[in-house]
């Protein structure tokens, strides 16, 4: 029948073919895939991509070899090979890849599902992270009913080894007999004790493949060595990078802040082990025997061996340098758009909390200059929208002017008084004031001169000290790639900004 005519008018090739090893009720699955560009084969096989061969293919694909064979075929149309070529823009010339590639309307289509998904994902995580403290509670009150009814026996002699950590440095390794003895959580999806599981989770299993296509024949404890070498020399590299404050490395991770600014080795070594004790790695068996290793070997961690009052602090630490930054990056943003009332408050408090990190060390905090210009700016900008108000003459105006400057620029020519980063703040201050007196010279309404008379003994005022100021506004919650791709634009765009010269 496959010779009738009617069956042979279109012509149809392989395409694709995915392959299956294991039985029915688990195993692992990959698949071959024709790259036209390559004119070969191409194995797609969990996050690795390599060149393959139809011989390879054929291996797999016929079963009597490791237990597997292909389950799915995939045909084209040989006629419409624009279905999988590659499209080029007619003006620019360059390839066209993703969402460009589709009609307007999927493109609309998949963005707006990407919101629902991206919604749906923090429900996720919010229900996960609940369950997690759940069994968290239930597992220390475990813990300590077990201590309290049994006494723990010295472990005999030769079952603690010492091997090289990450760095180089000598950590406790965890022993079978540890191992066994210790409950096996539920192997389940948890929220990752950082606030960017999924971030941090795609770099721990990067590394963990990297240490297992180098060591394919070691346990899960010498793994678990080379994975936290390959992320620590990776956190190093960008630690010591020399790089524009668009692109400020310390925000992609807590260890590269960590290293920048000399945090105790132990502190490094308890956090790497964290990252890889995240029970949110992968499903196979793989990340999960690495996961339970690096988990025994956080329980073998003694007081002695970390501070862990030191090490919560520079936790601490780390999380006060985000919201810093998350502070300057909203004021920054807020003052492009010329919303002055705001974006001063941001960039106050981001100043504030700036000078705190720096008074610790040079690269706790972001250039301070920086901060103290825009801060500086904003002020010249409120005062000269309130004096435009002041002067058109209108009660509401007036009104409106006057507050600006009582709730907001009076009470932060104090802080450019007392710090004075640079002199043009006391300039700037001068300004603020001078444009002010210059009104006692005019002819103006009595409503207004009363006004004006009430008002200036505050903005006078030679007073250094801090008065009551607004709070600091609630930050919401940014993962890590959204904050540095914010920051990283506002930076940009800062940097191409000509300096106004005051």
């Amino acid at each position: 029948m496959y010779s009738d005519k009617s069956m042979t008018q279109v012509p149809y090739r392989l395409h694709a073919v995915l392959v299956h090893e294991g039985q029915a009720i688990a195993g692992h699955y990959w698949a071959y895939i024709f790259d036209p560009r390559q004119n070969g084969w191409m194995k797609y096989n969990d996050i690795s991509v390599t060149k393959s061969s139809w011989e390879e293919l054929m291996r797999d694909s016929f079963g009597g070899y490791r237990n597997a064979s292909a389950y799915c075929l995939m045909y084209i149309n040989d006629r419409k090979r624009f279905l999988i070529e590659e499209e080029f823009d007619v003006e620019t010339g360059l390839m066209v890849t993703g969402l460009a590639k589709l009609p307007v309307d999927l493109q609309e289509y998949v963005k707006e599902d990407n919101v629902q998904f991206e919604r749906e994902l923090k429900v996720w995580d919010m229900l996960q992270a609940r369950k997690a403290q759940q069994e968290k509670q239930a597992l220390a009150s475990a813990t300590t009913l077990a201590s309290a009814t049994t006494t723990p026996a010295a472990p005999p002699a030769g079952t603690e080894t010492k091997a090289a950590g990450g760095d180089g440095t000598e950590t406790p390794q965890a022993n079978t007999t540890a191992a066994a003895q210790l409950p096996d959580p539920e192997y389940m999806e948890q929220q990752s004790p950082t606030d960017d599981s999924r971030h941090l989770r795609e770099e721990t299993e990067r590394a963990i493949a990297t240490a297992v296509a180098e060591h394919s024949t070691q346990g899960p404890e010498v793994l678990l060595n080379a994975a936290i070498e390959v992320e620590y020399t990776r956190l190093l590299r960008l630690a010591q990078e020399d790089t524009p404050p668009e692109r400020d490395h310390r925000m992609q991770h807590v260890i590269v802040y960590f290293i920048q600014n000399e945090a105790p080795q132990k502190i490094l070594e308890r956090t790497l082990l964290a990252q890889f004790a995240d029970r949110n790695l992968g499903f196979d068996e793989r990340c999960k025997s690495i996961m339970q290793v690096a988990c025994v070997k956080l329980n073998l961690i003694t007081p002695e061996e970390v501070n862990m009052q030191e090490y919560e602090m520079w936790h601490r630490e780390y999380q006060k340098f985000r919201d810093t930054t998350i502070y300057l990056m909203i004021g920054l943003e807020l003052f492009k758009k010329e919303n002055y009332v705001e974006a001063l408050v941001y960039l106050i408090y981001a100043f504030q909390f700036n000078k705190e990190l720096l008074s610790k060390g040079q690269y706790r905090g972001h250039d301070e200059k920086v901060i103290a210009h825009y801060r500086r700016e904003c002020l010249l900008k409120l005062n000269e929208q309130a004096a435009r108000l002041f002067e058109c003459g209108e009660e509401a105006a007036v009104v409106s002017g006057l507050t600006m400057m009582t709730e907001l620029v009076v009470p932060c020519i104090p802080l450019l008084l007392l710090e004075q980063v640079e002199e043009k703040d006391v300039v700037a201050v001068e300004d603020i004031r001078n444009r002010w007196c210059s009104y006692l010279g005019q002819d103006m309404e009595a409503r207004l001169q009363e006004k004006l008379t009430d008002f200036l003994p505050r903005l006078l005022d030679c007073s250094t000290e801090i008065k009551g100021f607004l709070a600091p506004p609630t930050l919401g919650t940014y993962c890590t790639q959204e904050l540095c791709e914010r920051f990283g634009r506002v930076m940009a765009a800062l940097s191409r900004i000509p300096a106004d010269g005051r």
